[in-house]
């Protein structure tokens, strides 16, 4: 797999909350806690990322 690049926290994340970071590669995402960025990865699919987006900005998460 190659590494993943790029990684970004939202620009709605504060320096004193709990936030997540998402870096890439060419086909993946990866996903993981700003506060232990040694604690593992989450790594999924474009596609499957972006339906977890949009599920998140169309409330279907309970």
């Amino acid at each position: 797999m190659n590494s993943l690049t790029g990684w970004q926290k939202s620009s709605r994340s504060h320096s004193t909350t709990n936030c997540v970071e998402v870096g890439r590669t060419s086909s993946l995402v990866g996903i993981r806690d700003t506060k232990n960025r040694d604690g593992g990865t989450l790594v999924v699919g474009h596609a499957a990322f972006t339906g977890f987006l949009g599920a998140i900005k169309a409330d279907r998460l309970r």
